[in-house]
């Protein structure tokens, strides 16, 4: 699963957080951030296989989103969620942030899903 398919599910994700009120505190999501998150999963190696589970449960949401199965859509988001917390901290909050960029950077979605092609290799089919 590329990142812009994550980037769009946190957005699915956050919509209900919409309505509440964001914090102006929150620093931008960088590269250097994305950076910091890949070296701290491919440091470990059952990190790097939660990793890929994650991008394995993406595709088949993806697959049954399209097949306009929500209710599997729901559940797999559900174990999405629960893995994307083993990751560590520093991946939640990458992950969140994600949501807040513009869809009209393109620039920094490139640059970030460009970081995480590292990650993707690793992941076997």
């Amino acid at each position: 699963m590329n990142l812009k398919a994550i980037i769009a599910i946190s957005l699915a994700a956050a919509v209900p957080a919409c309505a509440q009120a964001q914090s102006p505190s929150v620093p931008r999501v960088t590269k250097d951030d994305a950076q910091k998150v890949v070296t701290i999963i491919g440091g470990d190696q059952a990190k790097t296989q939660t990793y890929c589970d994650i991008q394995n449960l993406g595709e088949q949401m993806e697959r049954a989103y399209e097949k306009r199965n929500l209710k599997l859509v729901d559940d797999l988001l559900q174990k999405i969620e629960t893995l994307e917390k083993t990751l560590g901290p520093e991946y939640v909050e990458l992950i969140d942030r994600l949501g807040d960029i513009d869809p009209e950077n393109d620039k920094l979605a490139a640059e970030i899903t460009s970081v995480f092609v590292e990650l993707d290799r690793r992941c076997t089919r």
